[in-house]
């Protein structure tokens, strides 16, 4: 396999929108970090590529600072390191169901200790626990890095946004905090309450701008329901000196339903219920390649479709087939080229464009999937 110099590569970030540390991995989970992981692995071979995963963000959002307090004081008596995701999202969904939640102020110890990074709740350790094992089984890597990114004060944020005039500052009166790029057409979003409350925007930023100087390229991954979000955080970043891009994913439906994990409906469809089905019938290998194919070729970026295992099953067939042919010696060995010719003209490799060129009958590299030794599993 070529390499490149490493003089004159690319500096890229990678910045999925992070998974809040509260419920099982659904098929939109699972979707969204096989789309990062193919990116990431396909794009460090053409550039010197970081993924930077928001731990900030994940764990001090009020839905895991408010599902931490409910389970401290409605289930104390519970051995989370005995549970299963199954039993953790259910929690999660009766926590949901709740008629009502403490005020927010309630939750400012568990902020604190997550802002200084040396505390995350049993019932969230062991949740990444049990992501980190099926990660590895489907070969997923550099997802959820332990070292925290370096993350500025909300203070120092604040006055950075004030000297580009890219806020709205209210509370001094008693109002809210907005993010503000009406310059560039956008509405204001609010940002932080009268009360202290952060939105998740504000985590993103205090994480992503000091990482500014040290990229040439920031690639925002997110879901498509939080396009107008990523639209402003674009702007204000593009406004600080970034050069930024958006990868917007739908969402994948249950049974035709695309609904938040809060409400359940993910039973038999979790990241281990879909690796347990897929080694029913094949290889761990297969499973891999398999849940590539069908959640990037097949799903695509923006498809709007309900998983089926049954196109799933034939995925994971089609990946035995093309690793049979791999270990036959029966393509080629230039992955750089290949990557090259088929993946897109944006600072990343479009997983797309390389997955779907795999199931076609183009020339395919012996490197890319040498029966499980290739860098896409």
């Amino acid at each position: 396999m070529t390499t490149l110099d490493t003089v004159g590569r690319k500096r890229i970030l990678l910045a999925p929108i992070p998974i809040t540390p509260t419920k099982p991995l659904t098929p939109s989970h699972v979707k969204g970090m096989l789309w990062v992981d193919v990116m990431f692995k396909a794009t460090s071979l053409l550039a010197d590529v970081d993924c930077l995963y928001s731990h900030l963000t994940a764990n001090g959002s009020e839905q895991t600072l408010g599902f931490w307090e409910y389970l401290d004081r409605e289930h104390d008596d519970v051995d989370f390191e005995s549970c299963d995701e199954n039993d953790i999202g259910e929690l999660y969904r009766r926590y949901h169901a709740q008629g009502s939640k403490v005020p927010y102020a309630a939750l400012t110890s568990y902020l604190r200790a997550v802002e200084r990074g040396t505390w995350c709740h049993p019932c969230s350790l062991r949740l990444c626990d049990i992501w980190a094992a099926q990660a590895a089984s489907l070969g997923i890597e550099n997802l959820m890095p332990a070292r925290r990114p370096d993350t500025m004060a909300v203070d120092a944020l604040v006055d950075l946004l004030k000297s580009g005039e890219l806020c709205l500052d209210l509370r001094a009166a008693g109002g809210t905090l907005y993010l503000d790029a009406t310059s560039e057409g956008l509405p204001l979003r609010r940002a932080i309450t009268s009360d202290g409350q952060v939105n998740y925007l504000i985590n993103l930023l205090r994480d992503l701008v000091p990482q500014i100087p040290h990229y040439d390229h920031i690639v925002l991954i997110h879901d498509e329901e939080l396009n107008a979000d990523h639209v402003l955080l674009q702007r204000i970043l593009g406004k600080l000196g970034a050069v930024v891009h958006r990868v917007a994913l739908s969402r994948v439906a249950i049974d035709g339903v695309v609904q938040s994990a809060r409400f359940g409906g993910w039973r038999g469809y979790t990241a281990s219920a879909l690796i347990a089905h897929g080694l029913d019938a094949a290889d761990l290998y297969s499973v891999r390649l398999g849940m590539r194919l069908y959640f990037i070729a097949t799903l695509g970026k923006n498809r709007s479709a309900s998983i089926d295992l049954k196109h799933l099953e034939r995925s994971t067939r089609r990946a035995a087939v093309l690793l049979a042919q791999s270990q036959a010696g029966t393509s080629g060995d230039d992955v750089e080229l290949f990557l090259r010719k088929h993946g897109g003209r944006e600072c990343y490799v479009d997983p797309y464009r390389i997955t779907t060129a795999l199931l076609s009958r183009q020339h395919v590299p012996l490197g890319l999937i040498d029966g499980g030794n290739g860098w896409y599993m």
